[in-house]
């Protein structure tokens, strides 16, 4: 069966947990706040409200910095654990665990200085919360969160921006569904300005997680009462009002003991005429009860949607660990592993676009089916067949002597220098492909997920793989330039055998040769065969080079592209792979965070499994 005290620990234990590790609301929105999900109860009230006192009242202790302006600031976190009668009262705090006080007065200089520790002695602010937790066979088991107290007015060494920093912080808590609100008032002033009833209302308009307090009723003038707000009447909440008749100043001076207040409480309740009929109802001891009750029941209330929660953000850290990666060894051996690890899925992405696995490779066979064919039809063969430019290289290479039969030197010259222009198309074709190589080398860096942790990494491999494109692209081009050049260096006989046979069709050929062989007609012939050699050789070196350039180019990149890489790291000593293994500050913050957070889930996890719930 789950008792009250069960319920109450395990909301203590992990609130104390949420704040070793950072999680105590508002901040960091990156993660989901587990602290906002647990349900708590924040006393609120303004400045001189008897705050402090319905507090000190309900633990059964002094223990609270007092003096005037803002002695509150920053939230304590009170966790009341109900002992035996025979054990001695003591008091802990999370940030000092070995020691225990069973001096109140220490308790409280050790608030004032932990305070003064965050925040200094300038009468600052600070969301970081305090976690005191007191055993006591005086108290019942019960978590209360004391906030700043609300103000208007900023005292001396404040910046005025405190009035709304406190009503900011104070906001941050009671506004979340999980929070239990205790709203304390005075009794001698207008319910109607009651800061706390204000600022609830504005949160909780409902008044279904309100618990109303009202103190100082002993001070009220004569002749009056609050009967109308404890009764309902003039502010109505779904939870009950409570009176508290605290100590007077005169009892704090004399250090009056507060079990000996508590029935000093009791009494006035018992034989007021106004407040009798609700004595049962009243006091500090009552508070606390009625309190730890409406807490036990909200925790059992909320345990499946934090269990819920715990599970989802569990299920989501560990994924985002696994996509930020495992921190990494220091031997240098398993630092070298990693590193090719990495390489390895960088090349896999590689492979993957060229092969069509991811978008692009296909810009390569873009630049062989539109690129080069289109170079090739714009080559200024036109130009270099002219009659005019014919004629002249015909002449130039005959010398001194016309030809007898056949320019073959002319011949010579004309297609050696209109396989020159091959070479312009060829060397572009490289350059096309090795620019998308690069862009591929560059989509390939930035997908590869384990990368983006090693900076350093990412340039020694984009400046590696950078290194082997241009190996690649330099036989390239020396192999392309050597099939232009092999075509240049012996023509094909066959195609010249068959001109003869061409030329004579219908007539005479020893006749036409003897007519036309200095006219027009002669040098529009030889243009016209050497075109045609032309274009029979643009057919070749259109399939050809695509063969060159993917076997000395893409070939290469994908068996080879970080050959000198691996060779140059099985090289380096422990100290530059551990350079080379430098993380972004940046993303290792983020590990940190996600492991600090991981860690508080699976403890709050381990917190819950270990309490066995009753339905």
């Amino acid at each position: 069966m789950t008792t009250m005290e069960s319920l109450i620990g395990l909301v203590n234990r992990i609130q104390q947990a949420c704040t070793v590790l950072g999680d105590y609301g508002g901040g960091d929105n990156a993660f989901s706040s587990l602290w906002e999900a647990l349900p708590s109860v924040a006393v609120v009230g303004g400045q001189s409200s008897g705050k402090s006192s319905v507090l000190e009242s309900i633990v059964g202790r002094d223990f609270l910095p007092r003096g005037s302006g803002i002695v509150t600031r920053r939230p304590l976190v009170l966790q009341l654990h109900k002992t035996d009668q025979s054990l001695q009262e003591y008091a802990e705090f999370l940030h000092l665990p070995k020691r225990r006080f069973t001096d109140f007065s220490m308790v409280r200089q050790e608030i004032q200085d932990e305070t003064d520790r965050m925040t200094g002695k300038t009468k600052q602010i600070s969301p970081v919360p305090i976690h005191l937790s007191i055993y006591s066979p005086n108290v019942v088991n019960l978590t209360l969160i004391d906030l700043p107290g609300l103000t208007k007015v900023a005292i001396e060494g404040q910046p005025e921006s405190v009035v709304q920093d406190i009503e900011t912080m104070v906001r941050s808590y009671v506004e979340k569904p999980n929070c239990i609100i205790l709203a304390i008032s005075p009794a001698n002033q207008d319910i109607a300005t009651s800061d706390a009833i204000k600022l609830a209302r504005e949160v909780d308009p409902t008044g279904e997680r309100t618990f109303g307090v009202l103190t100082k009723l002993d001070l009220m003038d004569k002749g009056t009462n609050a009967l109308d707000v404890l009764e309902g009447r003039s502010y109505r909440l779904q939870l009950p009002w409570v009176g508290i008749v605290n100590r007077s100043q005169a009892d704090i001076n004399r250090n009056v003991d507060m079990i000996v207040a508590r029935r000093k409480e009791r009494e006035y309740f018992a034989t007021s005429p106004d407040y009798g009929h609700l004595a049962s109802k009243m006091g500090s001891e009552y508070l606390a009860k009625l309190l730890s009750q409406h807490l036990e029941s909200v925790i059992r209330a909320r345990i499946p949607s934090i269990t819920s929660l715990i599970n989802k953000s569990i299920d989501e850290l560990e994924s985002e660990m696994d996509h930020l990666g495992r921190p990494i060894a220091l031997d240098a051996g398993a630092q070298l592993y990693t590193i090719l690890e990495v390489c390895r899925a960088f090349e896999r992405i590689f492979k993957e676009h060229l092969d069509g696995g991811r978008p692009g490779g296909d810009r390569i066979y873009g630049v062989f089916d539109n690129q080069l064919p289109a170079a090739l039809r714009k080559l200024p063969f036109d130009r270099h067949l002219s009659l005019q430019n014919v004629r002249r290289v015909v002449s130039e290479a005959d010398g001194y002597q016309p030809h007898l039969i056949a320019p073959e030197q002319g011949y010579r010259r004309l297609i050696e220098g209109a396989l020159n222009y091959f070479r312009g198309p060829a060397e572009a074709s490289v350059d096309a492909v090795h620019f998308v190589l690069k862009e591929l080398v560059r989509k390939s860096i930035g997908e590869t997920q384990e990368l983006k942790r090693f900076p350093t990494l990412q340039a020694d491999i984009a400046a590696a793989a950078g290194e082997a494109l241009e190996r690649f692209r330099d036989e390239s081009k020396k192999t392309v330039i050597r099939l232009v050049d092999m075509e240049s260096s012996y023509l094909t006989v066959d195609f010249f055998r068959r001109l003869p046979q061409e030329v004579d069709k219908g007539g005479n050929p020893a006749a036409t040769a003897t007519v036309d062989r200095y006219g027009e007609g002669h040098y529009r012939r030889i243009g016209s065969n050497v075109s045609s050699y032309i274009g029979m050789v643009s057919d070749t070196i259109k399939n050809t080079i695509p063969k060159a350039v993917v076997y000395c180019q893409v070939k290469e990149a994908k068996q080879s592209l970080l050959s000198h890489f691996y060779t140059q790291l099985g090289k380096k000593e422990g100290k530059q792979l551990s350079q080379m293994l430098d993380e972004d500050p940046a993303l290792m913050e983020r590990r940190q965070q996600c492991a600090k957070r991981l860690e508080l889930y699976k403890a709050a996890r381990d917190e819950i499994d270990s309490v066995s719930w009753a339905r």
